[in-house]
């Protein structure tokens, strides 16, 4: 692998996780309060300029964590806990007219207004009781808003991300990158399967063959994400494989393709469809995205389509006017310099920059960079003394007089 480097950065899983929401009281209605000094924004871990995806993501990351079913044992008390303060934080910070009114008036912010008509949630006395009013939907119709749709299946593997650096002629010529990557893959033994070669598979004991995850809060029983048991498949085998043992995918390098595009720049994302994870449950496999970065040039630089060149002309030349050569991304062509141009001037060829993704091309600027010559001989410093007494303008003149 040459000419890049790769640096793996995955992407938030496409997972989603349904909770009831637990107030801090017993007799409180709404189910949407934490106790007095807990901050919303922190218990999500994200700042209270945080955007609407920005919650959602920190949520479904904290739900996964801290569910029940992946917490058991001396865990399981302590994380609904957390699961409860995760999921009451969501329910107000996902909601525009509940999150202004939690920033303008803090932990106060629904005093008066709990529990009024059609919050959709009550908590009773009783030992965790409880009530949701769904407003005639069914259980289905509520998940299948949340989580965009009904029924799930297996969960979309996770994108990957990776930086890949491209050079100036590849960017501007475009092409085919083959290159290596060492990431998740199918394990090739058991095909994704999770089962020994030659092993049955059985209906999940955990899910009982539905595929689908659950957790309980005082009798009400969720289905949202694919059970972490059997990945959203309904089944597992009698003899995991020895190779990814059951896990379904393993770590390993992988030839990827990409079609680097004429024009692309820097911070420009490529994406590669179906080389992302692969789905443990059997699903489909995620993205790869690949992010430009461009690799400094020793001739051009680089402005959006618009390269440059410092151009070396004589002192003779820049007094003068010439014709010299010019290099080009494809050649060489021919610029007139005109009598008198300035060190720094910039002369512009049209046309010879980077494709433009849109249609067209950029422009090539040259740089003109006056050279004084050195080691000077007899007769040149005559020559320049006889000009110096020819020209008795002072350049500085201006500056001088603090014009």
């Amino acid at each position: 692998m040459t000419g890049f480097r790769c640096v793996p950065s995955p992407l938030a899983p496409h997972t989603h996780t349904l909770i009831p929401n637990a107030p801090a009281h017993p007799h409180i209605h709404g189910g949407t309060k934490v106790a007095a000094g807990k901050d919303y924004y922190q218990i999500l871990g994200v700042g209270k300029d945080a955007s609407d995806k920005d919650i959602k993501s920190a949520y479904r990351k904290l739900a996964r964590k801290y569910h029940p079913d992946v917490n058991p044992g001396e865990k399981s008390a302590a994380a609904e806990e957390k699961f409860k303060d995760i999921s009451e934080a969501y329910e107000v910070l996902s909601d525009p007219d509940k999150r202004q009114k939690y920033d303008t008036f803090g932990s106060q912010w629904d005093v008066g207004g709990a529990g009024a008509p059609g919050s959709g949630f009550s908590y009773g006395p009783g030992a965790g009781s409880f009530n949701f009013d769904l407003g005639g939907a069914g259980l289905d119709d509520l998940l299948g808003g949340f989580f965009g749709g009904g029924s799930r299946g297996p969960e979309r593997g996770e994108d990957l991300q990776y930086e890949i650096e491209v050079s100036i002629e590849e960017a501007f010529s475009g092409g085919e990158r083959r290159f290596t990557i060492t990431a998740p893959d199918t394990c090739p033994t058991c095909h994704g399967s999770g089962a020994e070669p030659g092993a049955r598979m059985e209906t999940c004991p955990q899910c009982k063959g539905s595929g689908k995850g659950r957790a309980a809060w005082g009798g009400l029983t969720l289905r949202g994400e694919p059970c972490e048991r059997c990945g959203g498949v309904g089944q597992t085998p009698t003899q995991a494989c020895h190779t990814c043992r059951g896990r379904r995918i393993v770590e390993r390098p992988r030839a990827v393709t990409v079609m680097i595009p004429k024009g692309v720049d820097e911070g420009n994302k490529l994406r590669v469809a179906g080389q992302g994870n692969p789905s443990p449950g059997g699903g489909s496999a995620g993205d790869l995205y690949l992010m430009v970065r461009m690799q400094q040039h020793p001739v051009f630089e680089r402005k959006g389509d618009d390269l440059y060149v410092d151009l070396p002309v004589t002192f003779a030349e820049a007094a003068l006017g010439a014709e010299v050569q010019v290099p080009t991304m494809t050649s060489r062509v021919t610029m007139k310099i005109p009598p008198g141009v300035q060190s720094g001037q910039q002369l512009r060829l049209t046309g010879q920059g980077m494709p433009r993704r849109s249609g067209g091309q950029g422009n090539l600027f040259a740089r003109i960079k006056v050279t004084v010559p050195r080691n000077l001989s007899e007769d040149e410093r005559e020559l320049i003394e006889r000009l110096q007494t020819l020209r008795a303008d002072n350049p500085r003149e201006r500056i001088l007089a603090g014009r």
